[in-house]
């Protein structure tokens, strides 16, 4: 993302056009980039997380499908800043791992005929994997609620770090002390 830590205040400077092309970085849905923008300006970064979960939830499955375009599988090759960043626990993995996960991959898209998306930021491949080999055994509804909860997550780990700390130009949640 080339506008990160640039506070609410730094996204209100945005033009319309800058703030979808930021909300896109984030999500690869125009729709919820438009609805997102739709709320601006926001009273606080709060207000901004929260209209985006709203958003996001309200979003009809095939919305969900063209966000889910945006993220390449774990484990394979990613070709954008926010998900290389994501899914730095599995660069150091070893081959057994790294084709573990490309075969569970492909199962979880057969089964669910979408990629298996997760918060990875953190993880590392071994517990991505874990937690990939558990999904499989999900049936398709759940499925799809889980994933919908792990782009939530996406989505606002990519929103807080397009914003930044929680003090730049964001005066409009500051406390004075007391």
């Amino acid at each position: 993302m080339r506008n990160e830590g640039i506070g609410l205040e730094g996204f209100h400077r945005l033009s319309d056009r800058q703030a979808m092309h930021a909300l896109f970085e984030c999500c690869s849905s125009s729709i919820w980039a438009r609805r997102v923008l739709a709320g601006k300006p926001f009273e606080s970064r709060a207000s901004l997380l929260d209209r985006a979960d709203r958003v996001l939830a309200e979003l009809p499955e095939a919305e969900i499908d063209a966000a889910l375009d945006g993220h390449p599988r774990i484990g394979g090759q990613v070709d954008n800043k926010s998900s290389e960043r994501e899914q730095a626990g599995v660069s150091g993995a070893d081959s057994a791992v790294l084709t573990a996960l490309a075969d569970g991959n492909r199962a979880y898209e057969e089964k669910f005929g979408y990629v298996y998306l997760v918060c990875a930021s953190g993880k590392s491949a071994d517990e991505l994997l874990g937690i990939l080999t558990e999904r499989l055994k999900n049936d398709p509804e759940t499925e799809r609620r889980v994933m919908r909860s792990e782009l939530t997550k996406i989505n606002r780990l990519r929103l807080e770090r397009l914003l930044g700390p929680d003090d730049v130009d964001d005066t409009s949640t500051r406390k004075e002390p007391a």
